[in-house]
């Protein structure tokens, strides 16, 4: 499987035991499968598999055309329900694409998601 922003191969990152998820080997963006990003969200330390700079995954909100690394189709552009200011790509069938930097963000909900949400917005 390659990464839907930048097309470099996608190596797996395991948690746990029971749960793995792929991360691209370059932009570091990470894919979760359907079920996957709830799942991992209230896990101790989950975080730590979201080890891209946040940087460059704002860069890569800027690319709006994204198709799912599973079956090619076009994917959703989406911000969260609870923090606009995160900004992601969503296959109904598949599964969601975080960038570099968002699932760190968006496993913690706190007062400056706020203020972020208020300068960046919700994606157009």
């Amino acid at each position: 499987m390659d990464c839907p922003k930048c097309h470099a191969s996608m190596e797996e990152v395991t948690y746990g035991r029971d749960l793995t998820i792929d991360r691209c080997t370059n932009c570091k963006g990470i894919w979760f499968d359907t079920g996957e990003v709830e799942k991992l969200k209230g896990k101790w330390m989950s975080e730590f598999v979201d080890t891209g700079n946040p940087e460059v995954g704002k860069e890569h909100d800027k690319i709006e055309e994204v198709d799912c690394p599973r079956c090619g189709k076009r994917m959703e552009a989406v911000s969260d329900d609870k923090q606009k200011h995160i900004w992601y790509e969503s296959c109904a069938e598949h599964g969601i694409y975080f960038d570099a930097g968002e699932f760190t963000d968006f496993k913690y909900e706190t007062f400056m998601d706020k203020i972020r949400t208020l300068i960046k917005g919700k994606r157009p």
